[in-house]
Parts: structure tokens; sequence; C-alpha cells
């Protein structure tokens, strides 16, 4: 399968995707989002990505105030604990929870510091990317529904340009730009970022189009309302569930991501700053020593993807019309 086909693929179940949660649910005089809400409360999935997000969330915002030591403080070395050139680094114990680095400093306080770096990545870097898609998407939506033939042609434009990114592997897509624009943590922001823009796109797109076909939008175009007004009040508010239930998931591929680009070595330049991607790339010369060190970071990456993961989903066949019948 070409490339092409790839996109074509991948652009084709977005758009199915916006169509499918633009439908509203009528029939028992329940809205959207109180029934999606109702779904989730009994739904096993959500429940526990929801815990998983609530730890993660605690973990970052408070966590790095109750650390019990610095996440650069050497303190192994300091009292001659660690001796990584000779093969020693000391593994959990009751005042350092989970051992040493390979710099001599407490394993348990960079995980918990780096859990804000990594949330900090994670949302920057979905926020720049639903914020440049939903422009993208809203602006290619509004002229294809309303917009007739000039808007077909804005519309047909700009979904060239997201079919290209789509083309293109998200992780190769995000090593160029990182490369490009040099090693830091605002490059990973915006590599990771700028790779989700054409999902955000294609999802509001759909929706938007699915919405324009509604009665209501017939109705307010035949009193003679403006066509932008209705696609700004009524049409994009209408078309945004299932743009926010890929943020949900997008949280998710941003935090591997950015793991992954600080793991290659085009994240934050300053290792004296904890972030799970640059303690797992750190960890790699003494896997034969201390292989926890990599898995510790490992592990947190993998848990709280699947936190979001589990959410997003369930947020998804929540706001799935098939499923709501």
């Amino acid at each position: 399968m070409t490339l092409t086909d790839r996109a074509r693929k991948k652009a084709e179940k977005l758009d199915r995707l916006g169509e499918l949660s633009a439908a509203r649910d009528e029939e028992r005089g329940v809205s959207l989002w109180q029934e999606a809400f109702r779904r989730l409360r009994r739904n096993p999935a959500a429940i526990a990505g929801a815990v998983v997000l609530g730890i993660f969330l605690l973990v970052a915002i408070v966590g790095p105030f109750f650390v019990p030591y610095g996440p650069t403080d050497t303190i192994g070395i300091r009292e001659g604990l660690v001796k990584s050139g000779q093969g020693i680094i000391p593994g959990p114990s009751g005042d350092h929870w989970l051992g040493f680095d390979h710099q001599g400093r407490d394993e348990f306080s960079r995980l918990v510091v780096g859990a804000r770096q990594t949330l900090l990545v994670g949302v920057v870097a979905t926020l720049i990317g639903l914020a440049v898609g939903a422009l993208i998407g809203g602006i290619a939506g509004a002229a294809a529904g309303l917009g007739g033939r000039w808007g077909r042609w804005v519309d047909t434009t700009l979904m060239r340009v997201v079919d290209m990114m789509l083309a293109l592997p998200s992780l190769l897509l995000a090593v160029s730009i990182a490369a490009l624009l040099g090693a830091s943590l605002i490059t990973v922001m915006i590599a990771v970022g700028v790779v989700s823009v054409p999902v955000f796109a294609r999802l509001l797109r759909g929706s938007m189009i699915a919405q324009a076909n509604s009665d209501y939008v017939l109705a307010a175009t035949s009193l003679g309302v403006r066509r932008s007004k209705i696609a700004l009040s009524h049409v994009l508010p209408n078309s945004l569930a299932p743009v926010i239930v890929q943020a949900t998931l997008t949280l998710a591929t941003a935090i591997i991501e950015a793991a992954a680009l600080s793991f290659l070595g085009l994240g934050n330049p300053d290792t004296a700053v904890p972030e799970w991607g640059v303690m797992l790339a750190d960890a790699q010369p003494y896997l034969g020593i201390r292989p926890a060190l990599a898995i510790y970071p490992a592990v947190a990456i993998i848990i709280t993807a699947l936190g979001f993961t589990l959410l997003g989903e369930a947020m998804r066949e929540a706001l799935d019309p098939k499923l709501r019948k």
C-alpha cells in the first residue's frame, strides 16, 4: 500500500468519525453530553482511565512540592554510595524508595518532578495541534458546507495540504521538524503539535459538513441569517464533540512521541531537568548494571498513556450515535 493510499484511507476514517460524532440524541430529550456522561459513569474502562489520570495530575501538579530530595541533588555521589564508573548504583532503600540514578540523584524525586515536565509537553503540544487543526478544519468545514463554489475550492486546497501531512508517518514528521528547529523543549512541543494538526482538521471538517446539512441550518438560512453567523454560532459549537474526544487521545500519543524525541536526543538539552524520555535515554548505558533506571520511566509513560487512551476510547463510544440507540 502506497503512502497516498494510506493517507486517503486515514482521511476517510477521520471524515466518517466526524460525521458519526456530529449526530445528536434527541429521542429522550437528553443532551449529547448528559447522555455521554451517564454512559461514562457505567463504563469500567472510563473509570479506570479517570483514576489513572487523576493520580497522574495529582503527582504532576502537587508532587514536586513534597519530594524528599531535589531532582539535581547528587546526594549519592556526595555520600559515596554511587560509583557508576565501577558499576555501583544502589537500588531502593528506606530513605531512597527507588534508589539512585547514575549521577547519584534520587530516582523517586526525579520521577515525580519529571511528571510535571511530561504533562507540560503533552498538554502544550496537544493545544498547539488543536488550535491550528481547528482553525484549518473550521475554515474548510464552513467553506465546504456553507461557502458555495468558492467555498468548495478553499476546502479542496486546504484538505490537499492536510492529506500531504497525513501521508507522512507521524514520528518521522516530528523527528524532521525537531531536527530542523534544533533540540529544545519548545521544539518538542511544536513538533508533536504539528503532527496532530491534520487529525484535528479532518475531524472538525467532517463534523461541520455533517452539521451543515441539518434542518436547523436550512431553517436559519431560509430566515436570512448570515452564513458566517450560522457557521460560528451554531455549526461550530455543535461539531466539537469528536474534536474534544480526539484531544484526549492525542494527549496519550503526544506524551509517547515527546518521550521518543527526548530519547533520540532532540528534546531538552538540559539533562538536569527531569523528563521521562530523557531519563529513559540516560539509563541506556547502565542497563547491564541497573535496568530499573529504564523500567521506572518506561512504566510511567505506558501507564499514563494508557489512562488517556482508556478515557478517550470510552468517550468515543459514549458519543457514538450507533451505541447510544
